[in-house]
């Protein structure tokens, strides 16, 4: 099945972005991403307009200035090897700033990004900071690093995460959706899933994501083979599950945004499936996990 919501390696990208959606490319109001590779020694800068962002090293670091009316900052993110090898500082960067990163030994950056309206401060978000939490049980068990979730760490709008999969396991399960307002019970949030996979030997890793119909909004529906590069959009619907095939473990970052005046990560489960949840206090989580835990404070 071939979907317009499935962008595999190369075809979202833009420019010097290996990956470019806005909200203007997804057809939406809110959410960005972009993943910019750069060479040792290279630098690139943008104006983060009427959006916020956070940059988040997905390998190498990188040293981050803003300047505004406001004044200048600076933040020097150590970052990491690989999104396998261990939790990432990263930089939170307001609207209405010039932004240039300069990495001295090169290395590859997500942008996440949502428009908004408040102007926050720039802030450098310290990887032992970051809520390592193990959710779900037996082969449903994944790793979330909860950098940006809603409730540790201020945004206006922008709401991201990263997923860590042990292969073989199930994740984004059971399905849920959140394209609906209902005060207290679900949120309305667009999303955006980035996918890299671990190589068993010089053998690229692999997955399948799966969106159903929920029946608001676009109707969108997703049963996509995803690789490394490959981006999954979530304008609406039943998202999950994300299955990582045996042998390749799976990381995916999400990033999500709306309109909804509280900024909070509200779902409903699909009905169906919803009773796969009850299960997990009875099933030890996957002694694999954690891969990583975060760096001591």
């Amino acid at each position: 099945m071939t979907s317009p919501y499935h962008l595999p390696a190369g075809r979202a990208a833009h420019g010097p972005y290996a990956v470019a959606v806005t909200p203007e490319s997804a057809g939406w109001g809110h959410a960005h991403l972009r993943v910019l590779e750069l060479p040792p020694g290279g630098s690139h800068g943008f104006d983060t307009g009427d959006s916020e962002w956070i940059v988040l090293p997905l390998s190498g670091g990188c040293t981050v200035s803003v300047a505004d009316d406001f004044g200048h900052d600076a933040f020097r993110l150590t970052g990491r090897d690989s999104v396998f090898d261990g939790v990432s500082d990263f930089a939170y960067v307001p609207r209405d700033a010039r932004t240039t990163l300069s990495a001295p030994g090169g290395g590859r950056f997500a942008l996440t990004g949502a428009r908004c309206t408040r102007r926050l401060p720039a802030r450098h978000g310290p990887a032992s900071g970051v809520p390592v939490e193990l959710r779900g049980g037996g082969a449903c068990s994944r790793q979330v690093n909860n950098f940006a979730a809603a409730g540790v760490f201020a945004c206006d709008k922008l709401i991201a995460v990263e997923v860590l999969t042990p292969g073989g396991n199930w994740s984004s399960f059971p399905p849920h959706k959140h394209d609906e307002h209902r005060p207290g019970e679900e949120s309305v949030l667009e999303e955006v899933y980035y996918f890299e996979f671990a190589a068993h030997e010089d053998t690229p890793g692999l997955g399948y994501q799966r969106v159903t119909p929920s029946g608001r909004g676009r109707g969108t529906d997703v049963l996509a083979e995803v690789r490394g590069g490959d981006v999954v959009l979530i304008p609406d619907g039943w998202h999950g599950p994300s299955m990582a095939v045996p042998g390749h473990h799976m990381y995916y970052l999400n990033v999500m945004a709306g309109p909804d005046p509280e900024r909070a990560w509200l779902i409903r489960d699909h009905p169906d499936h919803a009773w796969v949840r009850d299960t997990w206090p009875a099933q030890p989580v996957d002694p694999r996990l954690p891969l990583y835990t975060a760096p001591a404070r």
